[in-house]
């Protein structure tokens, strides 16, 4: 009787245990991305010429914003945000690169603003990372040359991905990213109790993909980080292939990196990309 009973509790055990890692399986883009409809913020606040940008996707549309810099040939910046943000967040830093006298195009992911309401996961914000290079490439005509790509935390994982897919782009910054997915699950102790080779189909496996790119990188993370570790930017700086600096923000947390460098890091991110455009 003893023994029936230990075997049912066992057994339940087990069972809910592996509706646990199946959850975790079929759940984790909601664990990961934090979509909302909310724009706190649009350009025409900080008195930027703009233009709305719609961008075709394999289940609509994705939403951007076009900010033309006054010369013609400037470089420009395409941004990718993190995933507890968007376009609404970051017009004060789209008018910084202004003032730098850049171009920058903001895009919000499936799911993020005003964009389809398709949940997002790791294909589909690639693919909405490719529809805004082709944009900038083929519909705006800017040169590979003079396009920079940006970006921050999950962002920095799209910008990678990106950079690996199109060596002719210009440069790279990433902004306080990871190394990989299931490198940050580690840190959040999830190895710990479940088998993440089995669960983790989100990779954004940036440690191996970085090594191949050849494009000039710029590694930027405040040294204070509460969410991404700033070793996991050392981690990648190590591994890098191609020209690259490693820029810390002493003081600096995960979303104040640009308020905390202040002048000196608006100095490097221009020197970055004035050394590297094409620009006559």
């Amino acid at each position: 009787m003893w023994k029936k009973f230990t075997l049912t509790i066992l057994g339940l055990l087990i069972t809910t245990y592996l509706g646990l890692c199946l959850l975790l399986r079929a759940k984790q883009t909601q664990l990961i991305f934090h979509p909302s409809p909310i724009i706190k913020s649009t350009p025409a606040d900080y008195d930027l010429v703009h233009e709305e940008v719609w961008l075709r996707v394999s289940t609509g549309t994705i939403h951007g914003w076009w900010i033309p810099a006054a010369k013609l040939e400037a470089p420009a910046i395409l941004y990718f945000h993190g995933n507890g943000s968007n376009n609404g967040d970051l017009i004060n830093r789209a008018w910084q690169f202004s003032q730098l006298g850049f171009a920058v195009l903001l895009i919000d992911y499936r799911g993020y603003g005003k964009s389809d309401r398709t949940f997002p996961d790791e294909a589909k914000v690639y693919e909405d990372g490719e529809a805004a290079w082709q944009y900038l490439t083929q519909e705006r005509g800017i040169k590979p040359q003079n396009l920079f790509i940006y970006g921050h935390s999950l962002g920095g994982a799209i910008g990678i991905e990106m950079a690996a897919r199109h060596p002719e782009m210009a440069g790279l910054i990433v902004e306080s990213t990871f190394t990989s997915m299931k490198a940050m699950a580690d840190i959040m102790g999830y190895s710990r109790f479940f088998p993440l080779e089995f669960i983790l189909t989100q990779k954004f496996d940036s440690i191996n993909k970085i090594s191949g790119i050849e494009v000039p990188i710029l590694l930027i993370h405040g040294t204070e980080d509460e969410v991404v570790p700033s070793f996991m930017s050392q981690e990648l700086y190590n591994v890098a292939s191609s020209s690259k600096k490693l820029h810390w923000v002493t003081g600096a947390m995960h979303n104040d990196v640009a308020m905390v460098g202040g002048e000196n890091y608006l100095k490097i991110v221009a020197h970055f990309v004035e050394s590297l455009s094409d620009v006559e």
